[in-house]
């Protein structure tokens, strides 16, 4: 594989895409500090440095920072993912967009058309909420975050919001379209690693300082390899269904007979469960961020419901490791039907060997899914819980692991798949022309 990438600067397509997708990424980092008017800085800093844990922060962290910084990107691409999985959703229970998702390219490009009405529409009501709430906050002094509040700051916060979710949308498609790999994986994929070089730096003052030993760190670091590793393994990780096609005929021509397999992935929800588990758990941290502190010193009992699901503690660790089981079950029966693969299978003369096609097919796959998605639900919730063991028992000064390792390393391992492709295809295409150029000799 690293002899092939040293082939990378021969192949001009393969160049061009990536700078292409190198030169959008650096437009978004540079949009992420540009600021949003009328807001006091130093005030909202120091309100975020409260709000850490808070659905505010996993919001920042999708972001790369740009929520913090209050810029243009404040929203970055949330707004589009969480369009995109409701519009995933709403296909189950509407036979219009079922039926969408069934015609091929023109179907998959209205639903793209619907998604991007949808990221409009929730980037206008996100942009409000923000508007509103930024003028309701204040600093540890009682400072007001937002300098001039009043109407004309509200419109001009939701245009600019909004406008700048736009923008990172296109982005995203253009990466995908002119680049390499998938543009809005890539644009979450650069907001999280743009961290990465503060988390060291901040270790290695930390080792400096004493307040960590050498030993401590070389644990942090084999522990991290062998995490990544796992996660590599299982990502990759299939059950394959051997699939047996019967042969007949067509005209003159036989057609079928030959043998398959039908890959079954042991993570078929992907990063979707720790998403949606860490915004239901966080949404009541963020509620009570912008209750009154005399309100909540009134009621003891809600003080205490925050306080046991805040992160790290035992309450917050069961419900969570709870909810990713419960996703990861609901998101994997949504996204895939056993009964469409087993009719289709039926329809090309395709069979499970030892297994009738039809209804008993469709329960042998949901059977086998159904096992495998309980191992990739305990991988998931193992990896998620990993940031509260590491700073809780090694005092780690950073966040590693959770959906920000699982969104590296799958966008990592995609991207890299992509380049691999067209290696290949550029490798084949030489070996046509070879054999064309030896032919008419």
């Amino acid at each position: 594989m690293a002899g092939g990438f040293q082939n990378i600067p021969k192949i001009p397509e393969l160049k061009k895409r990536i700078l292409v997708t190198l030169l959008l990424l650096s437009v978004y980092r540079i949009g992420v500090y540009v600021p949003t008017p009328g807001i006091d800085r130093e005030a909202l800093s120091s309100f975020f440095a409260q709000a850490k844990g808070t659905l505010l922060g996993l919001f920042d962290m999708f972001s790369g920072g740009a929520l913090e910084n209050l810029s243009v990107f404040a929203l970055g691409i949330m707004p589009y993912i969480s369009a995109s999985i409701i519009l995933q959703l709403l296909t189950v229970v509407s036979p219009h967009l079922e039926k969408l998702s069934k015609e091929g390219e023109a179907g998959r490009r209205k639903i793209t058309q619907y998604t991007r009405y949808g990221t409009i529409i929730l980037s206008v009501i996100q942009g409000f909420g923000i508007s509103v709430g930024l003028e309701r906050m204040t600093g540890p002094a009682g400072e007001m975050v937002v300098m001039n509040p009043g109407l004309a700051f509200t419109a001009m916060t939701i245009i600019s919001l909004t406008a700048g979710t736009a923008f990172i949308m296109w982005l995203g498609e253009q990466i995908t379209e002119r680049g390499i790999g998938n543009g809005i994986s890539l644009i979450i994929f650069a907001g999280i690693v743009v961290r990465l070089p503060a988390a060291c730096s901040n270790t290695v003052r930390l080792l400096m300082a004493g307040e960590m030993s050498i030993f401590t760190v070389l644990m942090l670091i084999i522990l991290m390899v062998l995490v990544v590793g796992v996660i590599v393994f299982v990502e990759r990780g299939q059950r394959r269904l051997p699939v047996q096609y019967a042969k007949r005929v067509v005209g003159r021509r036989m057609y079928g007979g030959q043998s398959t397999h039908l890959p079954l992935r042991v993570n078929t929800a992907g990063v979707i469960p720790p998403i949606f588990a860490s915004s239901i758990l966080m949404f009541p941290l963020t509620v009570a961020n912008f209750l009154p502190k005399e309100w909540m010193e009134l009621h003891p009992f809600f003080q205490g419901i925050i306080d046991s699901l805040g992160p790290g503690r035992l309450v917050y660790s069961i419900v969570y490791v709870g909810l990713i089981v419960f996703f990861c079950y609901f998101y994997t029966a949504v996204t895939f039907n056993p009964v469409d693969i087993a009719d289709n299978m039926k329809k090309y003369g395709g069979y499970i060997p030892g297994i009738r096609p039809g209804k008993r097919t469709a329960d042998y796959i949901d059977k086998v899914l159904t096992r495998i998605t309980l191992g990739g639900a305990i991988y998931v919730s193992a990896v998620c819980i990993l940031p509260t063991i590491l700073i809780r028992k090694f005092n780690a000064p950073f966040y590693f692991g959770g959906t920000a390792l699982l969104i590296v390393v799958g966008v990592a391992m995609d991207t890299v798949s992509q380049i691999e492709s067209h290696l290949l295809a550029r490798h084949y295409e030489g070996f046509m022309k070879k054999a064309k150029i030896k032919g008419r000799r």
